[in-house]
């Protein structure tokens, strides 16, 4: 099996906070073994899921998405969150390959910095763990299905001579009381 390919989606907007998420996962996924790296700055939050389906597209195993998406005074913020969050899970659905939701949505600033290496940990860096262990958990499952079929179709065979036998134990076992 060749190298992991993980894609890296990072928004702009919010730059002094996405660039903290960007390192961590970035410093996450190069302390893995077998993972090849590909970044992509998009210019805002509703832009990510694009870039994920071109990282998809491309061949990557994985995405991280990576943005910041704070309150602000109109219904805005709400439209990009649902917009992001959307289209990243459709993409999960539609390629069947993971992408790790690294997107803040925050009331404020203050908040975000502390998901962003701050007092909360390191978003990115969780974002892009979450990807490596989906990318893990989706490649054994099938892997699992065909051993859990293979036994399936064992198991059938067995269980009917099982009661075969014992059927048939019975009958001399009545043939014998008869006499």
């Amino acid at each position: 099996m060749g190298k992991i390919k993980v894609g890296v989606v990072t928004a702009r907007w919010n730059q002094e906070i996405t660039s903290k998420l960007e390192e961590g996962a970035i410093s996450y996924l190069e302390a893995c073994e077998d993972v090849e790296i590909f970044a992509a700055l998009v210019p805002g939050a509703v832009e990510i899921p694009l870039a994920c389906q071109a990282f998809l597209e491309a061949g990557c195993d994985g995405v991280v998405a990576l943005g910041v998406v704070i309150r602000g005074d109109t219904s805005h913020y709400d439209y990009v969150c649902n917009s992001v969050t959307d289209g990243v899970t459709r993409l999960m659905l539609d390629y069947k390959k993971p992408i790790g939701f690294g997107v803040l949505t925050t009331e404020n600033e203050e908040q975000a910095l502390a998901r962003a290496g701050g007092d909360h940990g390191n978003k990115g860096e969780e974002a892009a763990q979450v990807t490596m262990e989906m990318i893990g958990l989706t490649q054994e499952i099938p892997a699992a299905m065909k051993t859990a079929l293979m036994l399936a179709k064992k198991a059938p065979a067995k269980a009917a001579k099982k009661p075969a036998k014992a059927a048939a134990k019975t009958q001399k076992k009545k043939k014998k009381v008869r006499k």
